[in-house]
């Protein structure tokens, strides 16, 4: 693992914030874990996705402009979501083609922000963790993640690394699960069929818990798996990764 120790400030995420306060707690743990030095800017808000997605460019660039005057100087960024760090990333430098100074600086943003889990395994070097879980675990490949990050192989890297977790891939894991952000309120017919036909691939592995690294997915995933009568429990990877399974009950049960 690299010996250097980065300025490295965490993205919450909006969903994390209001609903898995646990997942911005475990994203610390392993960064500190790689030797980060860790920092969450207080004045972070939401990334602008949504009203990017709705067509609100203006509120998206609002956002965006927030968020690059607040993070612009840290070393890296790191996001627990690859749509948020995608909409970071991949997004941003569009916003500002009016506006030469900000266009370059969402493109140097962009150049150092990451998912999670990838900058572990990709920039800091992480072959394993310290953590210990024992289980049959399945995984959902987010479609930012997957798609827009290249998030694949590094989850399933740091997950082998455990020795008490068994990974059953499931048959369609790079599949949407029909939450897609507004997609899900747009299109309710098709995400709902989406999600069920993604409720029956995970039951069909006979894995005890899902994983995947997006909280939309996940409580898309769960509230479905729910309805269906489907045991299986829901995380957040960087809980399973962080030893911080305990802290908080699965997503979609009750404390």
């Amino acid at each position: 693992m690299l010996q250097t120790r980065p300025r490295v400030a965490l993205f919450v995420t909006c969903l994390v914030d209001l609903y898995r306060p646990n997942v911005g707690f475990s994203a610390i743990a392993l960064l500190e874990e790689a030797g980060c030095q860790v920092e969450v800017p207080r004045a972070q808000t939401c990334c602008g996705q949504p009203a990017y997605n709705s067509g609100d460019r203006q509120t998206a660039k609002d956002l965006a402009r927030a968020v690059i005057d607040e993070f612009l100087h840290y070393d890296h960024v790191v996001v627990p979501s690859g749509s948020c760090g995608g909409m970071i990333s991949h997004h941003y430098p569009a916003l500002f083609d009016d506006d030469p100074e900000y266009r370059g600086k969402a493109e140097a943003l962009g150049a150092k922000t990451h998912e999670l889990v990838s900058f572990l395994t990709d920039m800091r070097g992480m072959e394993g963790v310290a953590a210990r879980f024992e289980g049959v675990v399945t995984y959902h490949d987010s479609c930012s993640g997957l798609r827009e990050l290249g998030v694949k192989a590094q989850p399933r890297k740091l997950l082998g690394s455990m020795p008490g977790v068994v990974v059953k891939e499931m048959a369609d894991a790079e599949i949407c699960c029909g939450f897609g952000g507004t997609f899900c309120v747009k299109y309710p017919e098709i995400s709902t069929r989406m999600v069920t036909d993604k409720a029956k691939s995970i039951a069909a592995t006979g894995a005890d818990t899902l994983l995947a690294g997006d909280l939309g997915c996940l409580l898309n995933m769960a509230g479905r798996l729910k309805r269906e009568g489907v045991p299986v429990k829901v995380r957040h990877v960087a809980e399973v990764l962080a030893g911080r399974t305990k802290e908080a009950p699965a997503i979609g049960e009750v404390s």
